[in-house]
């Protein structure tokens, strides 16, 4: 069977939205690397799951819907989002647009994502 990259960032995005941290997690290759304007650059699996669930207790209520999701090679996907959340302790609403390329290994773990706001 032939790897969608499309397909598998897609599953990765719901379980962003689900809050499902063991699948997000699994997804993740061991020494994936992420960067965000707003997290910075980060190396590991263990340094990227710390992240995400900081940000998650910042932005409980998160909903991100991607506008596209197309292949940018046969192991990446671009995604093109936006996303709205509350902050969880001052209430101030966080509203975000961007994209980030999703790359892929042979075992369809990421290796690495890397996040383009278009308005932070």
């Amino acid at each position: 069977m032939t790897f969608d990259p499309v397909t598998a960032a897609q599953r990765f995005h719901h379980a962003i939205n689900d809050l499902d941290f063991a699948v997000i997690d699994d997804f993740f290759a061991d020494d994936a690397v992420y960067g965000s304007i707003k997290v910075g650059q980060l190396s590991g699996k263990a340094e990227i799951m710390a992240a995400f669930r900081r940000y998650f207790d910042t932005y409980p209520d998160q909903v991100a819907v991607d506008e596209l999701t197309e292949a940018v090679s046969p192991m990446a996907a671009r995604a093109v989002w936006r996303l709205k959340a509350t902050h969880a302790e001052t209430g101030e609403p966080l509203v975000r647009f961007g994209e980030e390329t999703i790359t892929f290994n042979a075992d369809g773990k990421i290796i690495s994502v890397d996040v383009t706001d278009y308005k932070v």
